[in-house]
């Protein structure tokens, strides 16, 4: 399934409840458990300076955009095996349709 543009509002109050304690999205924004986000899209997987990734995640060279972060967000542990991302996704198509949106918006 490919993506769609979504609810950006919907979005970040997923990203707030879901993604926050882990990531920020603001350009002054810090690696917390997570890496910082903001300039996600044209990034390359395991590129953010100053975050520990794993190997996994390096070693990738996925090119973070709309259809890439669709799939990733489904599963991420599927789709890079050995990342060390907690979170289990978004298993509902319109869920990360929302999700990407916001990050379209926040992440530039």
């Amino acid at each position: 399934m490919p993506f769609a543009n979504g609810d950006a509002k919907n979005g970040a109050k997923l990203f707030k409840t879901r993604c926050a304690q882990c990531h920020t999205v603001e350009e002054a924004g810090t690696n917390k458990v997570g890496p910082k986000l903001h300039g996600l899209f044209g990034r390359q997987s395991g590129k953010v300076e100053g975050y520990q990734y794993t190997d996994a995640n390096r070693d990738k060279g996925v090119v973070w955009d709309n259809q890439t972060l669709f799939d990733y967000l489904e599963n991420p542990k599927k789709y890079i095996p050995g990342t060390k991302m907690a979170f289990a996704g978004f298993k509902k198509e319109k869920e990360r349709n929302d999700v990407i949106t916001y990050l379209q918006e926040a992440c530039k």
